[in-house]
């Protein structure tokens, strides 16, 4: 006889190791901001002893020692800094959200697919934003004016939307730097408009602080989820699957409208079985939510040249597939290529996921396929 099911969000699962950095540097230009005496306050508060007050905002001594040495220390320290300008123009960002502001660039978390690797220059440290003020402004000045969410009809009722989590996991450095908590209070606040919503993706389960805001159901929260296989294997760093989807059901009934990424799909022996488990688990962690607001965003795996190269470098020894040979090249307009799956294995995949998200979990509003 087959046991009954232990439902992911409620499985006894062991708490997730939160992100604390070994080194903290903060630079002129950001000493004498409000929001980096918070980020100083929670650095303290989370045992960190080794902060630097730089005397000007050059961050130096990253690329000593050897490769593997370069990315551990610069895995382990967190930089605060000042957003300049070019960083704090808002920039669309289809088919996620209308615009993406920036909290931080970098991320602790160790994916062997990191969709970072060759867009970030540098060694891959985590730099948060301390002109927090200056970082959300643009969200007053651009509430109306997007042609992803505000500009259709399909996604009006979600207002101007602006994604937060593009060149980082907020949640994974929330801990030490209580950003992503001002962004979704202010937002709540309806600071910038009753139309404004912010949206993130995060892999971390660290949700108690959120599920306390007063958020007005003006952010989405969506987990980026995986095949068990996937996540375990290259995905170091971050909360386990169950861990995952115990959070996802604490903040939808917290009110938070909510979302998962299933991201980065991949045609792995047994994919069918893999991914439907993780279909049921997601029911699971929904079942009888009040007033659930429930999204899917579905993204295969994809590779470009140079973020191959910068990932070989991270992660010599990995078992991510990245052969070009297997995979058709994609070319951008402006003569990029990136590699993706066959025709075929694409339409395989999109034609089974689309299906069984309607069969299995029917309350999930698929947003796109890519």
């Amino acid at each position: 006889m087959t046991p009954p099911r232990t439902p992911a969000a409620t499985a006894l699962v062991e708490p997730t190791r939160l992100w604390t950095p070994k080194h903290v540097v903060v630079t002129a230009s950001a000493a004498d901001l409000p929001h980096t005496a918070e980020i100083l306050r929670r650095c303290a508060a989370a045992g960190v002893d080794d902060v630097t007050m730089l005397p000007g905002d050059r961050i130096t001594g990253l690329r000593a020692g050897s490769d593997r040495e370069v990315y551990a220390r610069a895995k382990s320290t967190l930089a605060v800094v000042v957003a300049p300008p070019s960083a704090r123009k808002p920039q669309p960002i289809p088919p996620s959200a209308d615009w993406r502001i920036d909290l931080a660039k970098g991320c602790p978390a160790h994916c062997q697919y990191c969709y970072l690797a060759g867009s970030l220059s540098g060694p891959p440290i985590t730099r948060v934003y301390a002109n927090l003020d200056e970082v959300l402004a643009p969200i007053a000045t651009h509430v109306g004016r997007g042609s992803v969410t505000s500009g259709t009809a399909e996604r009006a009722h979600e207002g101007t939307t602006f994604e937060m989590s593009c060149y980082t996991d907020p949640l994974g450095i929330e801990r030490v730097t209580g950003s992503l908590a001002a962004s979704i209070a202010r937002v709540g606040a309806g600071e910038f408009g009753d139309d404004a919503s912010i949206r993130f993706t995060t892999k971390f389960d660290d949700v108690t602080e959120l599920a306390t805001l007063d958020h007005r159901g003006r952010t989405r929260v969506r987990f980026s989820v995986n095949a068990a296989d996937v996540a375990h294997r290259f995905e170091g760093g971050t909360a386990r699957m169950p861990a995952r989807w115990a959070a996802l059901r604490t903040l939808a009934l917290a009110g938070y409208p909510v979302g998962v990424t299933i991201a980065p799909i991949m045609p792995i022996p047994g994919w069918r079985e893999q991914y439907g488990r993780m279909l049921a688990d997601l029911a699971d962690a929904v079942a009888d939510v009040p007033d659930l607001d429930l999204t899917a965003e579905i993204i295969t795996h994809r590779f470009t040249p140079a973020s191959k190269d910068v990932l070989l470098g991270w992660y010599p020894a990995t078992k991510l597939e990245m052969d070009e040979d297997a995979r058709s090249a994609k070319r951008s307009k402006f003569g990029g290529v990136k590699y993706v799956y066959p025709k075929d294995v694409m339409a395989e995949m999109r034609s089974w996921f689309t299906a069984e998200l309607e069969r299995v979990v029917p309350s999930a509003q698929l947003l796109y396929w890519t």
